[in-house]
């Protein structure tokens, strides 16, 4: 079965053509202000409308409050909200009840013991997104950092609900990293990007290309 596909902070009319080019599952749009990849939410719902219905709109959040979420959910009706704070289990499962979506929740790792964490989260998140955890340096972001972790942890790992894979994936190692890891979905943002917060429609297409032939 060939692992699926999450495009991950998507800024242009060529990158969101080159996502529905290769029939990626999932294209993320990021509300994080200091990220490259960042774009209001007026610009966003406008990228949005040029994907076809089976591409699930991906909205990551980062400790946002109650307003913007609305006005999010709202605007661009994502089908899926990224967690990539410090949202606790309490407060993920506040979101997904109070704006009736779906949450992802992104755990950062570092060591086996991390991968444990996503326990919590069983009943409340609809799946887990294993990512690297930033680097210890100011100025990092929480994701998006070209990063990757000993995709071993995650090898035969009871993990009790769906995960995702991120943390500097590219075209060229993304192979590995699902027969590695086990991973059924794949997400990636830096590692098809030409400059930061600018996606290679050509990149694109090399990723999943070499995700099908894993």
């Amino acid at each position: 079965m060939t692992a699926a596909i999450k495009i991950c902070g998507v800024t242009t009319p060529e990158a969101i053509s080159a996502v529905a080019e290769i029939r990626a599952e999932y294209a993320g749009f990021v509300f994080f202000q200091r990220s490259p990849r960042y774009r209001p939410l007026a610009r966003a719902v406008e990228l949005a409308s040029g994907l076809p219905p089976t591409v699930r709109r991906v909205a990551l959040l980062v400790d946002a409050d109650d307003k913007a979420i609305g006005e999010i959910v709202g605007a661009l009706k994502p089908g899926l909200l990224q967690l990539h704070g410090a949202e606790t289990p309490d407060r993920a499962r506040d979101i997904a009840a109070k704006f009736a979506t779906p949450v992802m929740k992104v755990i950062g790792v570092a060591s086996k013991d991390d991968i444990a964490r996503a326990g919590a989260y069983k009943g409340i998140a609809e799946r887990i997104m294993f990512d690297a955890k930033p680097p210890k340096r100011d100025g990092a972001l929480p994701g998006g950092n070209a990063v990757t972790f000993d995709w071993t942890i995650l090898a035969g790992a009871e993990i009790g609900l769906p995960w995702m894979l991120a943390g500097g994936l590219t075209p060229g190692n993304v192979a590995e990293a699902i027969r590695i890891s086990g991973a059924k979905t794949v997400d990636v943002s830096s590692g098809v990007e030409s400059a930061p917060g600018v996606k290679s429609p050509e990149l694109i297409r090399d990723f999943a290309a070499a995700v099908r032939k894993a």
